[in-house]
């Protein structure tokens, strides 16, 4: 396969933690590909590996053995402030816990990530305002995080996550905390989204309705791709 049309490839991936007892195998030689704006599901059994591939896709850790590349880019040849730049220019998150800044509004929480990358001030609240219209929350821009529901709260983090137009977003169950109506208002955006900016999308999740609305399914068993 063309490395070039990728956005994601893992090569004999295998991840070992030391314990008490010795190194406890999380995951064991995975290789795959992810092409450019493929939308891909990461699912399997509680205790699988499925959060520790997503962080290591991301470049949050490294693989005990084996490489992931990052849109052509070895993770394994760079630093950890390395990683954590790529992942500025390339990548957004979006998590069950929804990871917003309680101390700031809606609008300040998807501001950050352009502010972080030193955008004028101006230019990043104009963009997050467009933003939180898309996501249908502009009435709320000024809100608190406490003050907003969990549905609205995950739709601010959706907007942040798009902000800085990401390569690839990386989703880790991103409604699994949601009620159904929230969670299936949540799924649409994401997909939408993800149409609109031509990212690559990579998900975990324990949702076999969320998973079906991916191109694709990686499922994992004990650590390997099954």
């Amino acid at each position: 396969m063309n490395r070039q049309s990728n956005s994601i490839v893992a090569d004999q991936v295998s991840k070992l933690v030391k314990t008490a007892d010795g190194n406890l195998s999380i995951l064991h030689e995975l290789s795959f590909q992810i092409k450019q704006g493929e939308s891909v599901a990461i699912v399997g059994a509680s205790g699988s590996g499925k959060s520790t591939l997503l962080s290591l896709l991301a470049g949050l850790d490294l693989p005990s053995a084996g490489q992931i590349e990052l849109m052509g880019q070895n993770l394994n040849l760079l630093d950890e402030d390395g990683r954590a730049r790529l992942r500025g220019q390339l990548v957004g998150f979006v998590f069950q816990s929804f990871q917003l800044l309680p101390h700031l509004t809606a609008l300040e929480n998807v501001m950050l990530p352009l502010e972080i990358a030193g955008d004028p001030q101006a230019d990043a609240r104009l963009s997050a305002l467009e933003w939180l219209e898309k996501v249908g929350l502009t009435p709320r821009a000024n809100h608190f995080p406490k003050t907003l529901s969990g549905g609205e709260q995950q739709r601010v983090a959706l907007a942040r996550a798009f902000i800085n137009k990401p390569a690839i977003l990386f989703a880790d169950e991103p409604t699994g905390s949601l009620d159904e109506a929230s969670g299936n208002r949540v799924i649409e955006l994401l997909f939408e989204l993800n149409r609109e900016n031509s990212s690559t999308l990579v998900l975990v999740t324990h949702d076999p309705a969320l998973a079906a609305r991916c191109g694709r399914q990686l499922s994992l068993h004990g650590g390997r791709l099954t």
